[in-house]
C-alpha cells in the first residue's frame, strides 16, 4: 500500500514549534530547621482485650468486691476483716503471677506474646480482669499455667479451687477470641455445680448443659451463640454420633474429675479421645490412685503416645513435668486452718469378734481348697464380709465404732458444731440412723435423688439441730462445699487413699471455718489394719511421683457403692495386693507378704 502526503496542507514541526531557551540563575536553597516540641513517648501494655472480642461480651460496669477467694466467702465475716485478709495476701505474693509459655513453643512470636503480657495480679480489679473474690496468688499462677498451653493437666488438690482457675481461664480465652467453642465433661452430680461455679466467676459467658430428648440434645449441641456446653460423661457416650461425626470442633475440651479415662481402653476413653478439639486440659485431684500408668491413660487423651505404660517413675515425672501443675494446701496456703487427724482404733465387741474370727477361718480355709481355680473375685469377696462385720455383726448388729462414734457426737452437738460421716455401704448408714437420731442425721447418697441433694444440703448447713450428715463415698466426695464442717469420720476405711482426700477435702477447703479434725475408724488387729497399710505405701508413690513439684513449690513460695471397688475404675488395691492380705499367691503370680 502506498500513501502520498500532502506537502501543502501538512505542518512542519521544525517550523511551527521553534526552541528557544532561557536561563535563570536562582540563589542556592538552603533548608530551615523549625524545632518541634513533642509530649514524651509512654509505652503502654494491656492484655486481654483484643480487638477480636466476642460480642456477646460486656465491659465491665462495676468493681468487683473484696472478699475472701472461694464459692462461698468466709461465713461470718466483714468488709473490714475480708479487706485486711485481701492486704494480707497481697503482701505475701512475693513475686509476680506471670504467664510463661510452656516448653513446647519454640516460635519467639508465640513466646514473645505471652511473655511480654501484665501479671495476672496488676491486673485483678484494673477493669481488665475483674473477679467477684479477690484470688489467692497460687490461683493466679494456676491461670497463668493454663492460659498458654494446649495439652495439659491441673491437678492441685480437692478444695484449692481448679473449678475457679479453670472457669477464669476459659473466660479469658473467650475475651481474647482464642476461643470459640468450649466442651466441659463432668460426671452428671457436677453438672450444676459447674453452672452455679460459671455464674459466680463468669457470669457475662453463654453456658447450656446438654439435656433433654434427643431432638433437644442435638440443637444444643449445634447452638452457635453459646459458647460453652457442659455434658456428663454418660450423655457423651449416648450422643458419640452427634459429637464424633456430626461436623462439630471444639476450640477446648476439659475433662473434671479426668481420671475417669485412664483406662485407655474403655469407651468412654475412646470417644473422648476421638473428639476433635484444638486444646486439651484434664482437671484431677488424684491423678494418679492406683500405678504411675494411671497418667498413660489421662495423657493419651492430651498428647497419644508421649508416655508409655512400664515407663520408669523418674522418667514420666520427668516428662510430664512441664504438663502437670500439681498443689496441696499444705504447699499454698500458709494459713489454711489445720487439718488433724485423729485414728479412733477400737476393739470389736465380743460379738463381732466371734463372728470376725469363725469368717476369716473359714474363708482362707475355702480359698486355699479352690487352689487353681481361686480367682481375685472370690477374694474380694471374703474381704467385704470382713469389713462389714468391722461395721456390725450381722446377727445382733453391735458395733464398737457406732459406740465410738455416738460418744464423740455428744462433743460435737454440745458445741454446736457439724459432722460428715464417710461410709462405703448405704446398709451401714441405715443402721446407723436409729442411734444417731438425737442429732438430727441426714442422709446424702446413691438413693437420694440428684433433684433433691441440694436442698439436703442446705437444710443440713441451715438447721440447728441438725449436727451430722451421713454420706457414701460414692455422691458426697466430689463436687460438694461443706466449709462450715469442723469434723469428719470416715466410719470405714475406702480402697484408695486419693479417694479418702476427695471426702475429706469436702470440709476443708478455702472459706473452712476453722481446723477440722479427721477422725479414722479402725478395728484393730483386722483386715482393715491390713489395708490401711497398703494405702499408706500408695500414698507415699503418689508423693514420690509429684515430688519435684513439691519441691519447687517449697522453693518459689460416681455414685453407690455397689458400683465401686477395688477392681472398679475408682483404682485402689491390685489384683496381688488383694491375694496378699491373706498371704495367698495368686495363680500365675507372686506372693505378697
Amino acid at each position: 500500500m502506498m500513501c502520498e502526503v500532502d506537502e501543502l496542507n501538512s505542518w512542519d514541526a521544525a517550523i511551527a514549534f521553534e526552541l528557544e531557551t532561557s536561563e535563570w540563575k536562582l540563589p542556592a536553597l538552603q533548608p530551615m530547621r523549625v524545632p518541634i516540641k513533642l509530649p514524651p513517648l509512654v509505652a503502654k501494655t494491656t492484655g486481654f482485650l483484643f480487638p477480636e472480642s466476642a460480642s456477646w461480651i460486656p465491659k465491665p460496669t462495676e468493681k468487683p468486691t473484696d472478699a475472701v477467694a472461694g464459692s462461698i466467702g468466709p461465713e461470718g465475716s466483714d468488709e473490714a476483716e475480708a479487706e485486711q485478709g485481701a492486704k494480707k495476701r497481697r503482701k505475701s505474693i512475693g513475686k509476680r503471677s506471670r504467664i510463661k509459655p510452656p516448653n513446647d513453643i519454640v516460635k519467639l512470636q508465640d513466646r514473645l506474646y505471652y511473655l511480654l503480657q501484665p501479671p495476672l495480679d496488676l491486673l485483678v480489679g484494673s477493669g481488665q480482669l475483674n473477679f467477684p473474690f479477690e484470688p489467692f496468688p497460687y490461683q493466679l499462677d494456676g491461670i497463668a499455667f493454663l492460659f498458654p498451653r494446649y495439652a495439659c493437666v491441673l491437678a492441685d488438690e480437692m478444695g484449692l479451687g481448679k473449678t475457679m482457675q479453670a472457669i477464669s481461664t476459659m473466660r479469658m480465652l473467650l475475651c481474647s477470641g482464642e476461643l470459640r467453642s468450649v466442651l466441659l465433661v463432668c460426671p452428671k452430680p457436677l453438672v450444676s455445680n459447674w453452672l452455679r461455679e460459671f455464674s459466680v466467676w463468669a457470669p457475662e459467658i453463654p453456658v447450656v448443659a446438654i439435656e433433654g430428648n434427643a431432638a433437644k440434645r442435638e440443637f444444643q449441641w449445634r447452638e452457635p451463640n453459646v459458647p460453652v456446653k457442659i455434658a456428663n460423661y454418660e450423655l457423651l457416650m449416648r450422643d458419640k454420633d452427634i459429637v464424633l461425626e456430626g461436623g462439630l470442633h471444639f476450640d477446648l475440651v476439659a475433662l473434671d474429675e479426668a481420671q475417669r479415662i485412664k483406662n485407655s481402653n474403655n469407651t468412654t476413653s475412646e470417644i473422648i479421645r476421638a473428639i476433635p478439639r484444638t486444646r486439651s486440659w484434664a482437671l484431677t485431684g488424684t491423678p494418679v490412685e492406683n500405678s504411675p500408668d494411671d497418667l498413660v491413660g489421662i495423657f493419651d487423651f492430651l498428647s497419644p503416645g508421649y508416655l508409655q505404660t512400664g515407663m520408669p517413675m523418674s522418667q514420666m515425672a520427668g516428662m510430664a513435668g512441664d504438663y502437670i501443675l500439681r498443689r496441696t494446701k499444705d504447699m499454698v496456703l500458709d494459713d489454711m486452718p489445720p487439718k488433724l487427724y485423729r485414728d479412733a482404733d477400737v476393739d470389736l465387741t465380743p460379738e463381732q469378734w466371734a463372728r470376725y474370727e469363725t469368717a476369716e477361718k473359714e474363708g482362707v480355709v475355702h480359698l486355699e481348697e479352690l487352689e487353681e481355680s481361686l480367682t481375685v473375685q472370690h477374694v474380694f469377696e471374703l474381704v467385704l464380709r470382713l469389713k462389714q462385720i468391722c461395721n456390725f455383726d450381722p446377727v445382733t448388729n453391735s458395733s464398737a465404732k457406732l459406740q465410738r462414734l455416738e460418744a464423740d457426737m455428744e462433743e460435737v452437738a454440745a458445741s454446736g458444731q457439724k459432722a460428715i460421716l464417710f461410709s462405703q455401704w448405704t446398709k451401714t448408714i441405715d443402721k446407723m440412723r436409729p442411734t444417731l437420731e438425737r442429732f438430727g442425721p441426714l442422709e446424702y447418697h446413691g438413693k437420694i435423688p440428684h433433684k433433691k441433694r441440694e436442698g439436703v444440703i442446705e437444710q443440713f448447713k441451715n438447721d440447728p439441730n441438725s449436727h451430722i450428715i451421713l454420706m457414701s463415698y460414692g455422691a458426697g466426695s466430689v463436687g460438694l462445699n461443706l466449709q462450715f464442717c469442723r469434723y469428719v469420720f470416715l466410719f470405714d476405711r475406702w480402697w484408695n487413699p486419693a479417694i479418702e482426700d476427695q471426702a475429706i477435702n469436702r470440709a476443708h477447703r478455702i472459706g473452712a471455718a476453722g481446723s477440722v479434725t479427721v477422725s479414722r475408724m479402725m478395728a484393730v488387729n483386722t483386715i482393715e489394719q491390713r489395708i490401711a497399710a497398703v494405702l499408706d505405701q500408695k500414698r507415699e508413690m503418689f508423693d514420690m511421683l509429684f515430688a519435684d513439684q513439691r519441691d519447687a513449690s517449697k522453693n518459689a513460695a460416681g455414685d453407690g457403692p455397689a458400683k465401686s471397688g477395688p477392681l472398679s475404675q475408682a483404682g485402689g488395691l491390685s489384683r496381688d495386693e488383694i491375694f496378699g492380705l491373706f498371704d495367698l499367691r495368686a495363680p500365675g503370680g507372686k506372693k505378697v507378704a
